[in-house]
This record gives C-alpha cells, structure tokens and sequence, in this order.
C-alpha cells in the first residue's frame, strides 16, 4: 500500500568523492545498472508513495533539471549556494505538504524491501519527530569507516555503534521551519532531536551500497545481478 508523504531527493552535492567522473556530470546521473543513480532513487520513490517527489539540484543543475523534465519532479533549485542537507530540505519546505517528510539520498543503490515503504510503515508521529533506516556496517558494500548511531531495544537512537545511516529517513517538517541557519546539516537537527529523546531508528533487511565513490559502481552492480539471481 502506497503512501501520500512526499519526499524529498538530494541531488545538488559536488560529488567531489566521485571525480573524475563528476567534473562534467553531476553524481545522481551518474550510471549504475544502465540507469542514473537518480533514476533509482526516483523509481523506490514513486513505488511507495502517492505523494510530491522533490528535488534539489545546484552543481551542474541544468543536467539534474533536464533530466527529471519529463518526470512528475518539482525541483527545488540552490541557485546561488549550496545549502547541506539541513538548509536544502529547509529551503524545499515551501514545496512539500503535510507536516512531516521522507527524504532519500542518491548515492546509493539498494536490494530488498523498499526503503521507504519501510520507513513508513515505522512511522509513529506520537513518539518520533525523525525515524532514520540504519544497517549494520558488516552488511555495507561500498563504505569505509565506523559506524554511526547504536539502537536500543525500543528503537532509540544514540550516536556511536556499528549502525550505518543510509540515507533515507522521515522528519517532522516543522523542525526545519524553525532551525536558526540556513546552511546546516542534519547532523545538527538530529543531535537536537535524539538529546530529547525522539529520534529514532529501524534496520533495512536487504543490501545497500554507499556509491559515493567510482568504486561503489561495480560492487553495486554486483549486489544487484547477485540479487537478481535469487
């Protein structure tokens, strides 16, 4: 069952991880599986929600626009700045109806249940102002580093442990109309949020890539023949 929350897709980001290849395209048309990392992003979004799918766009934004022309897009344009996660789901806010919203980042490609009809369905606006979809490190392709949060067993987040943050979550919209900044990451909301106590947390099932990285193409598309051929 699909749901009417709207989403929000980063795509203006440098991708300054992923050059060369990004030096004449931004990284979400960047091509894994013969289709833009955009693409597949879009695609999770359309198939769990009935709801706006925004997009923000500012390095090489003219491609990330022609691109999504012939899609059901609003783009949110970071004309003068970049604005971080913060700042450009708080500059879309204008763009998105209700008063909460899923965001997705798209530089990653995933196998299994839909990231965000997960999400959704763990949703619980009574005890949770962000619920962020983690998976263990062992289970990253494509990632280096620690991990980033630890769950307890009511699904509370903290910061620390060996839960990777994804890239997709829900957040209440109303945070964002009130942050001070401008030019912010989430990082900063969500420390906000989890110091009272109302951040939290679900496990993705299925595989999931970081493709941040011209590395991350081949193993991506390795997880997914490899997923395809179950």
């Amino acid at each position: 069952m699909r749901n009417a929350i709207d989403v929000m897709l980063f795509a203006a980001g440098f991708g300054t991880r992923m050059r060369p290849l990004t030096d004449s395209r931004p990284k979400p048309l960047i091509s894994v599986a013969g289709h833009p990392l955009l693409q597949h992003a879009y695609d999770i979004a359309k198939a769990a929600t009935n709801g706006s799918v925004i997009v923000n766009a500012h390095y090489l934004a003219d491609q990330v626009i022609s691109y999504v022309s012939d899609k059901n897009v609003v783009v949110s344009l970071e004309e003068s700045r970049i604005l971080d996660t913060g700042g450009g789901l708080k500059a879309a806010l204008p763009l998105i109806s209700g008063n909460v919203v899923a965001t997705l980042n798209t530089d990653a490609v995933w196998t299994g249940a839909n990231p965000l009809q997960t999400l959704f369905g763990g949703w619980d606006s009574h005890a949770m102002d962000a619920l962020l979809l983690c998976i263990p490190q062992d289970r990253t392709l494509g990632r280096t580093g620690a991990g980033d949060f630890s769950m307890s067993p009511e699904g509370r987040m903290s910061r620390g442990g060996d839960l990777v943050y994804t890239g997709a979550q829900i957040i209440r919209t109303d945070i964002l109309h009130n942050w001070p900044e401008d030019v912010f990451s989430l990082n900063a909301v969500w420390n906000d949020i989890m110091n009272r106590g109302r951040l939290s947390g679900v496990v993705h099932r299925g595989g999931w890539c970081d493709v941040g990285h011209p590395g991350g193409i081949e193993q991506a598309e390795a997880m997914l023949r490899e997923a395809n051929d179950v």
